[in-house]
């Protein structure tokens, strides 16, 4: 099928609009730099990013927060404050769990409330949610809460490629959304295993469930597809692609922003952003990576292997340096098949935050001890009794058996999650601590915040070297260098897998 010139009109002959959600903030460095996008290195672009024309500019999420305290010794709070005050224009959007903010547990309702409350306060005007068992009370009480503070809540449905996900299943899940209240649907395939076939009749079900809300798509590139399936999703009537500037693209990031306005604008649709801003943009990340030693954006190749572990973004690096680093990388195959084994006796949960965390933990514990599920983390137990919410599918009964007899399990079995209101959790650490460090102290151990706040200014006593003085000249002499903050410290990369 050619797709040149291939988009329907509307009625009045006009050519059909198609809204970018921009992901150079948020997923583009979460996938290939680690989260680690300091504010330093934000700012140069924000301006330019706010006066594109994009539809939504995707900033921020719980994980990134530890990530920049732990790893970059930085106030999350004030990069947001700052990165969202410099894009007045656009609105701009951050992401969470229906149910969890905190590590890969259960978050008490008090504290979503605050998240999305103190969020909001500091710019935020968009949320997507996320729940990948679709506790739909859990997701239509944080609408309600973004939509109280003024803000749009776009939940999000999750693909997954087993023989429950068919798109049946998710038209149905997106009638329930719909019923929420929610001002639009995000379908979100992280591990890049929708093909242009599936893309078709999926987004076909979808918008014909979803009634006139817009539905957003957000494909990862992991195998080469998401390009030609996000034509296949505005054909089959999606409103919003998310993209990425071309650094932060492609591979296990999202289609890059240049490529698919052209493409778009090829088939025929209308895209209504600046291009002449997309150079800048570019051009400050390249530099960027090359002062940081970051990697850049590289297209993968089809491969048959993401259908096997169907793990998101650089979750199988991650897991394979893991292993290295146990001496065990020899053993990476015989993971990758106990986590397919693991996945579909557990009742076939979708690969994202916190289920590919479950999976994975426990197939690594399976290889790792030789008996199988002779040791469980609590969070799998957890799981089983049905506190994260109900499998799509009925977990094997000999695996839940062997899971619940452990006397840790059965202490599970009358649990209830904790509800603690904000004013026992306030008690903690102290009556007069501020709503925004309290979120801080609940999403980071302390002694990380502690390091945080004593590690010095790191511009100062700076030496640069000739590199990093061309880089900064070059940066001054844009028109985006004006808020260069010379940041003196080394930077090295981890990728932290799929934190969401």
């Amino acid at each position: 099928m050619s797709f040149l010139d291939s988009a329907p009109r509307n009625a009045d002959g006009s050519k059909r609009k198609i809204d970018i959600v921009d992901q150079t903030l948020r997923d583009g460095p979460q996938s290939w730099w680690g989260m680690r996008l300091r504010k330093d290195m934000g700012l140069p672009m924000a301006s330019e990013l706010d006066r594109t024309g994009f539809h939504t500019i995707d900033l921020a999420g719980s994980s990134i927060f530890e990530v920049l305290v732990r790893h970059c010794k930085e106030d999350p709070w004030e990069q947001l404050i700052s990165l969202s005050k410099s894009m007045p224009e656009t609105t701009v959007r951050a992401g969470t769990r229906s149910n969890g903010i905190v590590t890969f547990g259960l978050t008490a309702d008090s504290v979503m409330d605050l998240w999305v409350q103190r969020l909001s306060a500091h710019g935020v005007g968009s949320f997507w949610i996320y729940d990948g068992l679709f506790n739909i009370d859990k997701i239509g009480r944080l609408v309600k809460t973004v939509q109280a503070e003024g803000g749009q809540a776009l939940p999000c449905i999750l693909y997954a490629d087993t023989p429950y996900h068919t798109d049946e299943y998710y038209a149905a899940r997106t009638r329930e959304l719909v019923a929420t209240g929610a001002d639009g649907i995000e379908l979100e395939d992280a591990a890049g295993l929708l093909t242009p076939e599936r893309t078709r009749s999926l987004i076909a079900a979808i918008k014909g469930a979803a009634g006139n809300l817009p539905v957003e798509v957000h494909f990862h590139s992991n195998n080469a597809l998401a390009p030609l399936n996000y034509l296949e999703a505005v054909l089959a009537g999606a409103d919003r692609v998310h993209t990425a500037s071309r650094p932060l693209a492609a591979g296990v990031s999202l289609p890059s922003t240049e490529n698919t306005v052209a493409n778009l604008r090829y088939a025929g649709f209308d895209v209504d952003l600046d291009e002449s801003r997309f150079a800048a943009v570019e051009q400050h990340l390249l530099r960027v990576a090359e002062y940081e030693d970051l990697p850049v954006g590289q297209p993968a190749e089809y491969s048959l292997f993401q259908y096997r572990h169907q793990l998101p973004g650089g979750m199988a690096g991650t897991f394979k340096a893991q292993l290295r680093d146990r001496g065990m990388e020899d053993r990476f195959e015989e993971v990758l098949d106990e986590m397919s084994r693991v996945r579909e006796e557990l009742g076939y949960p979708v690969m994202a935050t916190p289920f590919s965390q479950l999976v994975g933990t426990q197939a690594v514990l399976n290889v790792v001890t030789g008996s199988r599920y002779s040791v469980v983390p609590d969070e799998v137990m957890i799981y089983s009794q049905g506190f994260y919410g109900k499998p799509v599918a009925p977990m094997d009964p000999n695996v839940y058996d062997t899971i619940m007899s452990s006397p840790k399990a059965k202490s599970y079995e009358n649990w209830e999650p904790p509800q603690p209101s904000l004013g026992d959790l306030r008690k903690k650490f102290g009556e007069s601590i501020s709503d925004d460090e309290l979120l801080l102290r609940l999403l980071v151990p302390e002694n990380d915040i502690d390091v945080m706040r004593a590690t010095p200014q790191r511009n100062r006593d700076f030496a640069p070297t000739s590199k990093q003085m061309k880089y900064i000249r070059e940066l001054v002499e844009t028109s985006v260098g004006a808020y260069l903050h010379i940041e003196a410290e080394d930077f090295s990369l981890t990728l932290e897998g799929d934190h969401r």
